[in-house]
């Protein structure tokens, strides 16, 4: 083995929290690596947040208008990227393209796109190496053309639109992209195992997004389990389901987005070698400071585990600057212990929620008094004014405290809207205070002060 390269941190994988850990570590004078096999900015930028909803905004206008979606994701894509990688170099850190795997606890060999090795020692060492799509698995999948057999990063580079895309999995993914396509003109199939649609979110308010769903011309197939592939001609392909009256098949399919889940890129780590403890998922483990069962050694981002949110990625960037460069052991250092997870599914209305969910505060606070309030959106003038009255919007409070618990808007611009929600939260502010704001009229915000008169 060739003599390492030392440093002071090196961080495996430019998502969203290492690319501006990495940059806050060299500038604190830290020699750093950041070693990524693939682009810079991870995920999020590449592959995730950043290409999605772009192409999501753009479909919204094809949807009106008709123009174009994957050039202009593209292009958004470049910049974010070459940003990232500007800022990194800026900031004095070492940027090794390649993929990395442990020797010991300190010493990593990093083997880049034409098998050249490089050996590196770090006195502490950051896994951000994400997740990826889960793989195709299905009886006879195999017999499809690879190009019509699509995960969440595929289906973005598709040249044409599918006549016929199937969505396997109703979550998050399957729904944004199933309403995407179905608006560029496809005609979509979602097949879901689950009674519902996003299986953690309120069931009314999912109802609503069903049936928002279909109004578009969306087929959702609820409590169905795809089981085969047959039929396979040059221009599609049926598949065989399972569902509670038996068996069916849907018919004619072009294309499959498999949108069933992610798995942690962590096979290739050699973790063991550095004695870092994995879950039987695959996971990292660590404590609330972000430490792994190394004391050297941490982990951030979604290879850790749920949330896996580009936000929560950054929070730990955050709390790991905490420990590493500011508080120095000081008590008052950042954890993720009790943080407010926020997230909004963009479909149209998009669908925001932070806090916890009613069932989850009823679990949870066994013996609060749990009210709750919901107001449909047709109830909301903005909402009138711009007709986009569909959805509605539900807060969740102790009924003691007024303490707002949880909050979830299906509807447009749900997203802001669970923000200002956020916002009280974060301020603990009791639900009086929103009801009793001065809000700018007309806009969605003023809705707050109505939602409260809901509470039973």
């Amino acid at each position: 083995m060739t003599t390492p390269t030392k440093y002071d941190a090196i961080i495996i994988g430019s998502g969203q929290g290492g690319t501006p850990l990495a940059r806050a570590l060299a500038e604190a004078k830290y020699k750093t690596a950041l070693i990524e096999r693939e682009h810079i900015g991870g995920c999020c930028v590449n592959d995730g947040c950043t290409p999605t909803k772009t192409m999501i905004a753009s479909g919204r206008v094809a949807y009106l208008t008709r123009r174009g979606v994957r050039a202009r994701k593209r292009d958004i894509v470049r910049e974010f990227r070459t940003g990232n990688e500007k800022r990194l170099k800026e900031a004095g850190v070492d940027v090794l393209m390649g993929e990395a795997s442990f020797v010991d606890g300190k010493t990593m060999v990093v083997v880049d796109g034409e098998g050249r090795e490089r050996v590196v020692r770090g006195e502490k060492i950051i896994i951000n190496t994400g997740c990826r799509p889960a793989g195709a698995v299905l009886d006879g999948v195999e017999k499809i053309a690879k190009e019509r057999v699509l995960d969440s990063t595929s289906i973005m580079e598709l040249g044409c639109v599918p006549g016929h895309l199937v969505v396997v999995g109703g979550g998050y993914i399957g729904v944004e992209f199933g309403q995407l396509f179905r608006r560029l003109g496809a005609k979509v199939t979602v097949v879901h195992r689950g009674r519902q649609l996003l299986p953690r979110e309120d069931g009314e308010l999912v109802d609503m997004l069903c049936g928002i769903s279909r109004e578009d011309g969306i087929e959702v197939l609820l409590e169905t389990t795809p089981v085969r592939v047959s039929g396979v001609l040059d221009g599609g392909f049926d598949v065989s389901v399972s569902t509670r009256q038996g068996e069916g098949v849907v018919k004619g399919a072009t294309h499959i987005l498999f949108a069933t889940g992610r798995v942690p890129n962590t096979e290739r780590l050699n973790a063991a070698a550095a004695g870092v403890t994995l879950d039987n998922r695959g996971y990292v483990v660590t404590d609330e400071f972000l430490r792994t069962s190394v004391s050297s050694i941490y982990a951030i981002g979604d290879v850790k585990g749920p949330p896996s949110f580009t936000h929560i990625s950054y929070d730990d960037f955050r709390v790991l600057r905490s420990s590493l460069l500011e508080s120095k052991g000081s008590s008052s250092r950042l954890s993720i212990t009790d943080r407010i997870v926020p997230y909004v599914v963009y479909t149209d209305p998009q669908f925001g929620h932070v806090g916890l969910h009613e069932h989850e505060a009823r679990k949870k606070y066994p013996n609060k008094k749990i009210l709750t309030a919901q107001m449909p959106m047709s109830y909301v003038a903005r909402a009138l004014e711009t007709d986009e009255s569909h959805g509605a919007m539900k807060a969740v409070v102790d009924g003691e405290t007024g303490s707002i618990l949880g909050f979830s808007c299906l509807g447009a611009e749900g997203g802001e809207l669970m923000s200002v929600v956020q916002t009280a939260m974060i301020g603990n502010l009791p639900y009086q205070k929103l009801q009793d704001a001065v809000f700018a009229h007309p806009t969605f915000a003023e809705s707050l002060n109505n939602l409260w008169g809901f509470l039973k």
